[in-house]
């Protein structure tokens, strides 16, 4: 056989191999690697590239290398699961390097980790004073994660006692032109209803390239053509302004009429339906 022949079928087969073995360990992102998991995917690559190249050393030398290599990291995977004290040894430590705005110079130290990394990171989050950070820590993959002291964290919904509606997950009910019926039935609508609103929009589907349903059941959509506008989801805004002219009205009527019953009766319905504009409200905005 061809060396030329030799060398793609090696290839492909330790390929075949380095990706069910990577994929079995559960390889991380390559930001999210710890040291252990660092190792392992450079010296099984680098298994692979030497015998895909060396054809005077047998295939099943690489098969054997590479299974201890596999091996042992699952053996470490599964034993640190299951013991934290082996798993800071081989995957390390967290390290607080901030805390009350106070530089913990030490623990610095100990991970060989210089002010300037430290100041470069905080920089990294919009950060550019120390005593502006409540708490830091130094993760085991050398990423800092940043507690800002409370007067320099951006203010939430929570912070001014804003009552908002829960949001999920949008779906993508389209993808390339065509409906996908499964994100449909996720939340609760049909084929039909997706027709019906891209017919709203004067859109047909074969031009959409993505569409997506809120949860508040509103359709986006994004065309192939860039050129043309599409209009926003109006169905909670015009909602909002058909109950509140429906309020005003209740009132006028009220203040139209000379009938003592009737009036109570428009001045009840529409504090009613204030009230029920003032409960909707966050949801519609």
């Amino acid at each position: 056989m061809p060396d030329w022949i030799q060398i793609i079928l090696r290839a492909l087969s330790l390929l075949v191999i380095l990706f069910f073995f990577t994929k079995w360990l559960g390889m991380k992102q390559l930001s999210h690697l710890n040291i252990f998991e660092y190792i392992t995917g450079i010296v099984l690559g680098g298994i692979v590239a030497i015998h895909v190249s060396t054809l005077e050393s047998p295939i099943h030398f690489a098969l054997i290398s590479m299974f201890i290599w596999f091996i042992i990291p699952y053996l470490v995977e599964l034993i640190s699961l299951k013991s934290k004290p082996f798993r800071d040894f081989t995957q390390g430590k967290s390290r607080v390097v901030i805390q009350n705005g106070k530089i913990m110079e030490d623990n610095l130290k100990k991970e060989h980790y210089s002010t300037d990394d430290l100041l470069e990171s905080l920089r990294d989050r919009n950060i550019f004073k120390v005593a502006d950070v409540e708490f830091a820590v130094l993760e085991p993959t050398g990423k800092l994660n940043v507690l800002p002291k409370r007067e320099n964290r951006p203010i939430t919904a929570k912070d001014l006692s804003l009552n908002l509606a829960p949001d999920r997950e949008p779906q993508t009910v389209i993808m390339d032109g065509k409906p996908l019926l499964e994100s449909l039935a996720n939340i609760s609508l049909n084929p039909t209803w997706l027709e019906t609103e891209l017919e709203k929009m004067n859109v047909s589907i074969e031009n959409v390239f993505l569409g997506q349903v809120d949860s508040d059941g509103q359709l986006t959509v994004d065309l192939y053509d860039d050129t043309l506008a599409v209009p926003s989801p109006s169905q909670k805004p015009l909602l909002l302004a058909t109950m509140k002219k429906c309020q005003a009205d209740l009132e006028l009527f009220a203040l139209a009429t000379n009938n003592e019953e009737t009036k109570h009766l428009y001045q009840r319905n529409s504090e009613k339906l204030q009230n029920a504009i003032d409960h909707i409200s966050p949801y519609l905005r």
